[in-house]
């Protein structure tokens, strides 16, 4: 079922607002340690403890406006409530840094699933916004199959041997742009194999 309209603008503040303030505290913090009841945490654990309520509220509000969530969104919160928490809780940024590479492999195990008993999942969260032919989602899936399972290993290769600031700049725009550029390449699948809604566009009269 779709949810209802809201101000795209409002839509995109929800959804990249905490990832910008998670950003931004950890480009003020990262070179300081806060000291909290006598425990020393990084500014990257700080910024993480920052980040995780904000999601939470984000997403709650986005589903009061929308009406629905979808299951992408949900398992994100699911994710980054648990992987977060653990960062905070045992003062360990790894547990964070974990995370995409868990989201990553979890959506390309259930496309992988949906794929091997013919029925490609994303066209049921998609459909509405891009319909397509079930050869064109079939062709999708496998591509976004393969796209997710590389971020996976290029998350996991950047936050074991790279510094924090690159892993939270590959994580804040690399993971944004590597995502848009890659929809944006199948505008050739696209014209293939989308059709038009009934009743949308053209004019009878």
């Amino acid at each position: 079922m779709a949810g209802r309209k809201i101000n795209p603008w409002v839509k995109a503040g929800l959804e990249f607002g905490p990832l910008v303030v998670f950003f931004v505290a950890f480009s003020r913090l990262k070179d300081t340690d806060v000291t909290i009841g006598g425990t020393a945490y990084s500014g990257f654990v700080v910024a993480t403890a920052l980040f995780v309520p904000l999601l939470v509220a984000t997403t709650l509000a986005l589903w009061r406006l929308t009406g629905r969530l979808a299951p992408m969104q949900i398992a994100t919160l699911v994710l980054v409530v648990v992987f977060g928490g653990l960062s905070v809780w045992l003062n360990d940024p790894k547990f964070f840094k974990m995370k995409p590479t868990l989201i990553y492999l979890l959506f390309a195990v259930l496309l992988s699933v949906g794929l091997m008993r013919g029925k490609p999942w994303l066209q049921l969260v998609m459909d509405d916004a891009l319909p397509m032919q079930h050869e064109g989602w079939i062709i999708l899936t496998k591509r976004l199959i393969a796209l997710f399972f590389g971020l996976a290993i290029a998350n996991e290769a950047i936050w074991r041997t790279m510094s924090d600031q690159t892993w939270v700049n590959f994580k804040t725009f690399g993971l944004t742009i590597i995502m848009f550029a890659f929809f944006m390449g199948q505008s050739r699948l696209f014209a293939r194999y989308g059709y038009e809604k009934p009743g949308a566009g053209g004019d009878d009269a």
